[in-house]
């Protein structure tokens, strides 16, 4: 691995046995992420978009192959040591939102918090810093059920940076939006990645997204297709 890389997958397999039959739904995959980079993962439905995103963000393992996070081959983690890396490296942005429909916006954004010891107060001084930073200081009180959809992702956005994450994951984050909601929340991630030096890995459907990134991994059939920086050449391309 390189000293710029902050991510690296080394062969990584996945395979589920269903019953008698195997699925494996990626193969092969070896990818490198520097820091401070705006990266999507393209490809269509089925390609294995979101099976690579959960390995990436060590929600899941591979069955075969390594995954470096800062230089730790974290393959060999278990699931507590994982679980913490995970809390305090990693912030996730989900297409769903994810948000607990019983807590308002504060309560939902401070709820990483809680699992890493932080103090109450500091809790809330932190939760209401980022919903003012995303333009919610007025929502803070609101429940998921009264905000609209680009509310709700917001509102998922700040709750992904609670715990001042290096990398910012987001699942279709603009998925069940319309495509003026979907462009503000990408100049949200936009700004995390430009003033505030997030590596900001998107997953996506959408070629229009990959605009926005200065690298684009195409998914196939559960491999890479193509890796390549945007605006520049093809660095590598399956011959497959």
């Amino acid at each position: 691995m390189t000293e710029t890389s902050l991510i690296k997958l080394e062969n990584v397999w996945k395979i589920y046995q269903l019953g008698k039959v195997e699925l494996t739904v990626l193969r092969e995959i070896s990818l490198e992420i520097a820091p401070g980079s705006f990266v999507s993962i393209l490809g269509p439905s089925g390609s294995g978009k979101s099976t690579l995103l959960n390995i990436i963000g060590l929600l899941d393992t591979p069955t075969k192959g390594e995954v470096f996070l800062e230089g730790q081959n974290t393959s060999r983690f278990s699931e507590d040591e994982r679980a913490q890396i995970r809390g305090k490296k990693v912030g996730f942005i989900f297409q769903q939102f994810n948000l607990l429909p019983n807590l308002n916006a504060l309560e939902n954004v401070a709820i990483p918090m809680v699992f890493q010891g932080i103090p109450e107060s500091k809790r809330r001084e932190r939760a209401k810093f980022l919903l003012s930073s995303v333009g919610l200081k007025e929502r803070i009180s609101h429940r998921p059920s009264e905000l609209s959809g680009g509310e709700q992702q917001r509102i998922a956005i700040a709750r992904s940076l609670a715990n001042n994450p290096e990398v910012v994951i987001a699942d279709e984050p603009t998925g069940n939006l319309d495509s003026v909601t979907g462009q503000k929340i990408m100049e949200v991630l936009i700004n995390l990645h430009k003033e505030e030096g997030k590596t900001i890995i998107v997953v996506t459907h959408d070629p229009n997204i990959a605009d926005y990134s200065e690298k684009i991994i195409n998914l196939k059939d559960g491999q890479i297709a193509s890796d390549h920086l945007l605006g520049e050449k093809v660095l590598w391309e399956s011959k497959k």
